[in-house]
């Protein structure tokens, strides 16, 4: 994969790292020049990510952290700060989904654990990059979002919420951080080829979910929207969300 984007000289850090969106992510920041904190909470896939890259010619580490956890969280921007110097980007992609169920007959403690990483994980993460961003005179926070946030998909409530709210995290947070130089942005993949969808694809009846029909990507084809949402001004656009969806239902 190549692309025009140059990311020379700055620092990214990508949560979920390990697989799907936030592997590939890292690979093409990599690949266009930034320096790449790979974090996972499973050590053998962010080490083979970071370790890719390395074989590849570019720079990166691999970090293991579950990003619901805030001690682990703090320690871990703590550990990337020093390795490479500043942090710049911060894309979160953690993201999980345990359970296919109506909302009378979900789990409540899976749905918890999906809000837990989802959303809180990601609130952690976002709060902790602050100060580094600022640190260097501004930055990205680029968030991955979901179109079923916005609107909604039958037998999925945890994780519609969940990204629901990191809709409305990223336009507050974007407000309060502007004036120095962060950026805050939604990135809306649409339905890609990874481990969570092949296993959500199929309804109970066996028929396909409404949204397979749709524009279904591999996880590269998300990299050249994250690269331009990366590489705009710092006073660029802020609080919008950038769609690969090819429809809205």
């Amino acid at each position: 994969m190549s692309n025009p984007v140059s990311l020379q000289g700055q620092n990214a850090l990508i949560t979920g790292a390990g697989r799907g969106i936030g592997r590939a992510v890292a690979r093409g920041f990599a690949e266009a020049g930034a320096q790449v904190a790979c974090v996972a909470r499973t050590e053998n896939q962010v080490a083979d990510v970071a370790r890719q890259i390395q074989d590849a010619g570019g720079h990166a580490l691999a970090q293991v952290c579950d990003v619901s956890q805030r001690d682990q969280v703090e320690a871990m921007y703590h550990a990337v700060d020093q390795a490479l110097g500043g942090i710049d980007i911060v894309v979160l992609n953690a993201g999980i989904e345990l359970e296919k169920a109506a909302v009378a007959d979900s789990n409540p403690d899976l749905w918890t654990a999906v809000l837990d990483t989802n959303l809180f994980g990601a609130y952690l993460c976002a709060r902790t990059a602050v100060p580094y961003l600022q640190a260097r005179g501004g930055g990205k926070i680029i968030v991955v979002g979901s179109g079923m946030g916005h609107k909604g998909a039958a037998g999925s409530s945890a994780y519609c919420v969940s990204k629901a709210g990191l809709w409305m995290l990223t336009r507050v947070l974007a407000q309060e951080v502007w004036q120095d130089g962060i950026a805050v942005n939604e990135l809306i993949p649409g339905p890609v080829d990874t481990d969570m969808t092949q296993w959500v694809a199929n309804q109970p009846d066996g028929k396909p979910a409404a949204w397979a029909s749709e524009w279904f990507k591999q996880p590269e084809e998300v990299v050249p929207l994250a690269l331009f949402m990366a590489s705009q001004p710092r006073k660029g656009p802020t609080a919008q969300s950038f769609s690969l969806m090819c429809r809205d239902n």
